[in-house]
């Protein structure tokens, strides 16, 4: 296998050339998904309500608001019109729809005027078409103009639309130089870094062209996944060119020095490979869309790195070779360093710490204040301010809307009377409590009905002061659900933005439990046949899970909220992706561990291996930190912050806890690993 693909060498190379040239074309025609409301099955109760209105009503439900400062009644309805002629804005919604403006608004109930018009000051509600939120938004803002605020989920859709491939880009240039001068520093050749990230960057362009065979990919793998997929697989790359480095020094023929080191490093690239592939495949099952979207895009892009690296970069490599040889510098850092003494002197201490720490982290991860949605825009940019000027003017608004069987007007009356007794219901719009129920709908035209009714329908919009999620916005979901189940059983829908955020909590929340399983057993089984121990699994997946405890445990102590997509992907992301690291010293210590003392082997180790160790977690903490620095998306930003820092954590617990555990457990290991062969002599 290994002699066939260095004797084919130059079509392998022109094949991955070939590949990735065509994949770097078609990426452009892949369909970017920025509504994360897509992602929830079909099934839930808030899609297939969605599903209902957009058979039964033109338009669809408010998704952006806006609100115009000093401005009188009658300026405020020439701007409805005005707002109404824009492409792409239907179902505006303003007081004129709620009550009779030619009457005095003093007579109003001031509940009612304060959801729409305060101290002049006029806020209105309109839906924005799907697929047209960015033109729209930019008509839109050149209406208003720069004295006036807009905000809403379309408009959170435009600005996904409009950053994604900006920050993407943004990110990777900052990205590159910073993992280039790590790479440099570890080897010892000008040319050898761009090695590395051309196996990987081929890799990683075929993975986002063969995106085309999906169809369509979500907003956030879009952003994360080909940065991650570069950061996760590189070691792959290092693995087998600094065995190659090695194997030039004793073998004259590079040739053959390329087949030894391909088979020397597989082992470690393909154990490091099923970890990380492992890992990934568990968000593959999510019920919640997002997860498996992500999780597709990275188990395909770690097994087209482990392909590259294993086929392609040989080929390349032994193609030019001579441009390492020619590009030789000298060791710009050691590769050993003498710090394994000193290092497992704090086991105690290591050990008593952690005891300490782990059951707070544990408990604290998954009592942190999660959003379930997009999160809010940075108080720095327009989406931002606008947002909490809105809010600062009007208070909170979340519009819910029920739908209910049509034909009883008398039960719809005496629903509406409950629906407005709720505290966080600040006003109802419907037809009996606008037109009045004892108006007969067919004595009326169409055009002062069709808001209302539908074929099958009558339509309720609630007017609710609650934030989109949170205790009070989802008590008020089920309170609302219970209330509608009390009046037409299972015969009624519910929809808003609140009402989605409910299902999708509810899922995800599944998902997360089952997930964190799946991704535990795979890797724990693949760490059971890479070390034939029983025990190894345990000490290995003990570390790293303690990283991810204290890593999502430092929102709740902090007193932050976190996104709860970016917690759910970065508890399986950290652990498939930094569980290489304690492979790559255990492998060594178990080889160490058979011809000398614990100890020695574990101080051996660390001398020969932080450096490695170290050059990983430093690509992958950079990756994360950049993404969180230079996205303005919440999911996108949180997923990097975690991701920084989770490296981070992986590393200090690697070379810190593992050692203790390794040595403390010394004697449990030995017997409970098939053929262990240790040491007798201490």
């Amino acid at each position: 296998m290994t002699t066939g693909i260095l004797n084919k060498r130059k079509s392998i190379v022109l094949t991955f050339v070939i590949l990735a040239v065509v994949s770097a074309l078609v990426q452009f025609a892949v369909t970017i998904n920025y509504d994360m409301v897509e992602y929830l099955p079909d099934d839930a109760a808030s899609m297939q309500a969605m599903d209902e209105m957009q058979d039964e009503f033109d338009g669809g439900m408010t998704n952006t608001r806006v609100m115009m400062k000093d401005i009188s009644i009658q300026e405020a309805m020439a701007f409805k019109e005005e707002l109404e002629a824009v492409d792409g804005v239907t179902e505006v919604m303003w007081l004129d729809d709620v009550i009779d403006i030619k009457t005095p608004i003093e007579m109003a109930e001031p509940d009612t005027i304060e959801s729409y018009y305060q101290d002049g000051n006029a806020l209105f509600s309109f839906h924005i078409e799907e697929g047209r939120e960015v033109e729209t938004t930019d008509a839109v803002y050149e209406l208003i103009g720069e004295d006036n605020a807009m905000s809403g989920e379309a408009l959170d859709t435009a600005i996904s639309q409009q950053m994604t491939g900006e920050e993407t880009m943004n990110a990777a240039l900052i990205l590159v130089p910073i993992i280039i001068l790590i790479l440099l520093l570890s080897t010892r050749s000008w040319i050898e870094p761009v090695f590395f990230l051309v196996a990987i960057g081929v890799s990683v362009v075929i993975n986002l062209g063969t995106n085309i065979f999906i169809g369509e990919i979500s907003f956030v793998t879009q952003s994360v996944a080909p940065i991650l997929q570069l950061a996760v697989s590189l070691d792959y790359a290092i693995f087998l060119l600094h065995s190659f480095d090695d194997y030039r020094q004793e073998i004259e023929d590079p040739k053959e020095a390329m087949r030894r080191a391909m088979k020397r490093s597989f082992p470690a690239i393909a154990a490091s490979a099923s970890t990380t592939f492992f890992g990934f495949m568990a968000l593959t099952f999510m019920e919640f869309g997002l997860g498996a979207d992500l999780g597709l895009n990275l188990v395909k892009g770690i097994l087209l790195s482990f392909i590259s690296v294993m086929v392609f970069l040989p080929a390349l490599t032994l193609m030019f070779y001579k441009w390492i040889d020619k590009t030789q510098h000298k060791q710009f850092m050691p590769t050993v360093y003498n710090v394994g003494k000193h290092l497992i002197k704090l086991r105690i201490p290591v050990l008593l710490i952690v005891l300490i720490v782990i059951v707070p982290a544990f408990l604290g991860q998954s009592q942190t204040n999660f959003i379930y949605g997009t999160g809010d825009h940075p108080e720095n940019t327009r989406a931002g301010s606008d947002a909490v000027e809105i809010n600062e003017l009007f208070s909170t608004y979340t519009p819910m809307v029920l739908m209910v069987p049509k034909g009883d007007l008398a039960r719809e009356e005496e629903l509406v009377q409950d629906l407005d007794d709720f505290d966080q219901v600040a006003s109802t719009i419907s037809y009996v409590n606008t037109v009045g129920a004892g108006i007969p709908p067919e004595y009326l035209d169409d055009a002062q009905t069709e808001q209302f009714f539908s074929e099958n329908y009558s339509r309720i919009t609630l007017n609710t002061t609650t934030d989109t999620e949170g205790e009070e916005a989802f008590a008020l979901v089920e309170d609302v659900r219970a209330t509608a189940a009390d009046y037409y059983g299972d015969n009624y829908h519910a929809l808003g933005e609140s009402v989605t955020l409910y299902d999708m909590r509810n899922i995800v929340e599944n998902d997360n439990t089952m997930v964190n399983l799946l991704t535990v057993i795979t890797i724990g089984l693949v760490l059971l046949v890479t070390f034939r121990s029983i025990s190894f699994p345990v000490v290995l997946l003990l570390t790293i899970q303690a990283a991810v405890w204290i890593n999502l445990s430092v929102p709740y102590f902090a007193g932050s909220s976190l996104v709860y997509i970016g917690y759910l992907i970065i508890s399986t992301v950290q652990l498939a992706a930094t569980v290489d690291y304690a492979i790559l010293l255990t492998e060594d210590y178990t080889q160490n561990r058979k011809v000398m003392s614990t100890k020695e082997a574990i101080k051996k180790s660390l001398n020969e291996k932080i450096f490695s160790i170290g050059v990983s977690a430093s690509i992958l903490s950079s990756v994360g930190f950049i993404l969180w620095a230079t996205s303005t998306d919440p999911i996108v930003s949180s997923i990097g912050l975690l991701l920084g820092r989770g490296a981070l954590l992986a590393f200090i617990l690697v070379v810190l806890l593992l050692p203790a555990l390794l040595v403390v457990f010394d004697r449990v290991i030995e017997k409970t690993t098939w053929k262990s062969n240790f040491y007798k002599g201490e």
